[in-house]
């Protein structure tokens, strides 16, 4: 899996960014067809220094799973948004394994 660490209107520290690959690594337990994912953290300093982490995953299927949080906290948003991304993972997960085929009669 391909990560991509992206910090705007800042410069993000050394651990933060290892803190983020430490929670990226969760997704692996729940699927293992994902081809890349990228975090994006933004700071929005006008907001009362709103900070939103942006989770984009990107599975073998060409299917584009995102997941967005906003808290005053890098770390809250990050595992908000990893939170998110885990349930629709699951979800996505659920509707793969069903098989739409009929079944076939057997005489």
């Amino acid at each position: 899996m391909k990560f991509t660490f992206t910090s705007r209107h800042f410069k993000a520290h050394e651990t933060l960014k290892e803190f983020a690959t430490s929670e990226i690594d969760k997704f692996t337990r729940y699927y293992d067809g994902i081809m890349k994912c990228e975090v994006i953290l933004s700071f929005e300093k006008a907001t009362n220094s709103v900070k939103t982490a942006e989770v984009v995953l990107k599975i073998n299927n060409h299917h584009v799973i995102t997941a967005k949080e906003k808290t005053d906290d890098f770390v809250a948003s990050i595992e908000g948004a990893v939170d998110k991304v885990v349930s629709q993972l699951k979800k996505y997960k659920e509707k793969k394994i069903i098989n739409h085929a009929p079944k076939k009669v057997m005489k």
